[in-house]
């Protein structure tokens, strides 16, 4: 019995590092283009269609399309820091992230959203509100 219930601790402890390790690649280079205001670098995560709702205004754009958004936005927005407040998801479905972002115009609330698709996950949504 202690067996099956070792066996069992290992089972859900590998389970769980799997979905962090999972979450930490596509994840943290997200929170890190944001903290860095890198357009380009967040590009690199979006799905091929990408919700992006500013300030109330949403809308689905094509990968290419929110590049463009997300660099006007940090263009006009310089980044002075940027605190991820919570985060959490399933591996099977995706992740997220809330984070408070301040910048030269003023400070946003972020939510933004990875989901799987094939082996990796992609960034499908970004949410940007005023605070």
């Amino acid at each position: 019995m202690k067996k099956l219930i070792f066996a069992l601790g290992v089972l859900i402890a590998c389970g769980m590092f799997t979905a962090f390790t999972l979450m930490a690649g596509p994840f943290e280079d997200v929170i890190s283009a944001i903290k860095q205001g890198d357009a380009a670098s967040l590009g690199k995560n979006l799905d091929n269609t990408v919700e992006i709702n500013m300030m109330g205004k949403s809308n689905s754009y094509s990968k290419a399309q929110a590049e463009i958004i997300l660099k006007d936005f940090f263009s006009k927005n310089n980044v002075k820091s940027f605190e991820l407040i919570h985060k959490g998801g399933q591996e099977g479905s995706g992740f997220f992230g809330v984070g408070t972002l301040v910048t030269s115009a003023g400070s946003y609330r972020i939510s933004f959203f990875l989901q799987k698709k094939g082996a990796t996950f992609v960034l499908n949504e970004l949410r940007f509100e005023n605070k």
